[in-house]
């Protein structure tokens, strides 16, 4: 009996990117991709309503960021297998998406081949991280077991507050932000107030810095058409 393609939704904002990754899994022909997603809302959606197997789901993504998409796709179909890609591998960010029930995560320098190994594994059960992210997580559980401690002292921060920094860093100014999210201007302001205290940052300049630093957004002049780009 024929056995059953592995189902894919490919979330990703960069529609060349996207079409590469499609044209990869299809000519392995054990995938099939069920949806694609220019944003993480749609992700989070076409997941909802298609419960594939795994998507693949870029960090940074315009209206909602792939850590949220995680939560709210963990919470709409527990089964669905999470692969993150990202151009950066923050370890505040590693960590934040593990905890969220991410099976794995690559950066974007990997190869396809790469992609098709990380998909096999992951719906075998097994995690799956790119060499640099599997050798640190590797050395700061050693350290933690034999030192006692406790990883990254950066300020984690909620899923909410990365929204607020998303949207911040994007330009939009706290009513539009208020609409979005379908919350009080004066809420947002209190969590754009903690984002600052909890970041030591008091100027959206600099936030819009930390976010394309740590991934939750990327620079406008990142060029996805390099070769190395997955």
């Amino acid at each position: 009996m024929k056995k059953s393609p592995i189902t894919v939704v490919l979330a990703e904002d960069h529609l060349i990117v996207r079409e590469g990754l499609r044209m990869l899994l299809e000519l392995s022909g054990e995938f099939e991709i069920a949806g694609e997603a220019g944003n993480g809302q749609e992700a989070v959606e076409l997941v909802r309503d298609l419960k594939p197997d795994v998507i693949v789901l870029d960090v940074a993504m315009p209206i909602l960021n792939g850590i949220e998409a995680t939560r709210q796709i963990k919470l709409l179909a527990p089964d669905c297998k999470v692969l993150v890609l990202s151009a950066h591998s923050d370890d505040e960010y590693v960590e934040r998406l593990l905890s969220l029930g991410a099976s794995g995560y690559l950066v974007k320098q990997n190869s396809g081949q790469v992609l098709v190994h990380a998909i096999r594994e992951i719906v075998s059960g097994r995690p799956y991280f790119s060499k640099s992210i599997a050798d640190r997580l590797r050395h700061q559980n050693q350290r933690a077991r034999i030192r006692g401690e406790k990883g990254s002292t950066r300020p984690l921060l909620t899923s909410r507050e990365t929204e607020v920094l998303q949207m911040v860093a994007e330009g939009f100014a706290n009513k539009e932000i208020a609409a979005q999210l379908g919350i009080s201007i004066k809420t947002v302001e209190k969590h754009r107030q903690q984002l600052m205290d909890k970041l030591n940052i008091h100027q959206t300049a600099g936030l819009t810095r930390y976010a394309i630093d740590s991934g939750v957004i990327e620079s406008a002049i990142q060029d996805t058409n390099s070769p190395d780009y997955l």
